[in-house]
C-alpha cells in the first residue's frame, strides 16, 4: 500500500536508486498493450471469445491489455474484479494523489483482505487512468475466502496450481460465466504459481506433518516409513 510506496522512494533517495512508479508510469501499460492484449487476441484468432475478466494491483494489464482488445475486437466485454472488502473503484471515491501521481494517503473505502498482489491501499493512476477510457463493461466484488477456495479447488480438480489473486480471479470468471449468454467464451489469466504462497492462508489447512491416513499409507510397504517423533 503507500507504505510501501513510501518506503521505496526514501530507499531510492537516500541510496540513488532508480525507483519504477509502477503504479504511475504509463510504461506499464503500455508493455501490455504491446505484449499481453494481442497474446490474448492472438491466442484466440479464428474462435473469439466474449468476455476477459481481471483483477488489477498497478492496473497495467487492465488498462494496456483492456485498450488492444477494445480497439481489435470492441464487442468483447472487460470484467474488473476487486475484493469486496477494499471496494475503492465501487465507492466513486478518487484516490488523493502528490504531484508525481503517487497516492497521498490511504483510500477512504479500503480495508485489509487475503488477495495478495491485488488492490493496494489506494487506486492507482494507471488504473485510474484506464478507468477514463471506459474500459470495463462489469464489475465484481471478490467475498472474503472465495479467493483461497477457489484457488483450492482449482489445484484439488483441475490440477493447475495458481495463487490466491489466481483464485479471486477464476471465481470471478466463473460468476460471470453464471449470467452470460450460452456458449460465450470467457477468458481470464492466472498468471501466478501457488508455490509462492506456501507460507500464506492458502496452505493453511495442510499440516506439515503425515496425517493418520497419510501414515496408514506409508506403513503399507515396509520400507522409508517416517514415523512421527513422540514429544
Amino acid at each position: 500500500g503507500t507504505g510501501m510506496v513510501e518506503k521505496a522512494a526514501e530507499l531510492a533517495e537516500k541510496h540513488g536508486w532508480f525507483l519504477c512508479h509502477q503504479f504511475e508510469t504509463e510504461a506499464n501499460w503500455k508493455f501490455h498493450e504491446a505484449t499481453t492484449g494481442p497474446e490474448i487476441c492472438n491466442d484466440l484468432e479464428g474462435k473469439g471469445f466474449d468476455y476477459w475478466v481481471t483483477g488489477y494491483g498497478t492496473g497495467g494489464t487492465f488498462h494496456g491489455a483492456g485498450k488492444y482488445i477494445k480497439e481489435n475486437k470492441p464487442d468483447v466485454k472487460i470484467v474488473l474484479a476487486e475484493p469486496a472488502a477494499a471496494n475503492l473503484l465501487a465507492s466513486g471515491i478518487a484516490t488523493e494523489r502528490n504531484a508525481d501521481g503517487s497516492p497521498a494517503g490511504t483510500h477512504p473505502a479500503f480495508s485489509p483482505h487475503p488477495i495478495q498482489g491485488w488492490t493496494p491501499d489506494f487506486i492507482p493512476k494507471v488504473l485510474e487512468d484506464g478507468n477514463k477510457l471506459n474500459l470495463m463493461d462489469e464489475y465484481v466484488a471478490i467475498p472474503d475466502g472465495v479467493a483461497v477456495s477457489t484457488s483450492q479447488a482449482l489445484a484439488r480438480n483441475e490440477g493447475i496450481l495458481t495463487g490466491i489473486s489466481g483464485g479471486a480471479t477464476m471465481w470471478a470468471a466463473i460468476e460471470t460465466a453464471k449470467n452470460a449468454p450460452e456458449g460465450s467464451v470467457i477468458v481470464c489469466m492466472l498468471p501466478d504459481t501457488g508455490e509462492r504462497y506456501l507460507s500464506t492462508p492458502l496452505f493453511a489447512s495442510i499440516e506439515a506433518d503425515m496425517n493418520e491416513e497419510e501414515l496408514e499409507i506409508a506403513r503399507s510397504t515396509p520400507s522409508h516409513i517416517l514415523e512421527p517423533v513422540s514429544a
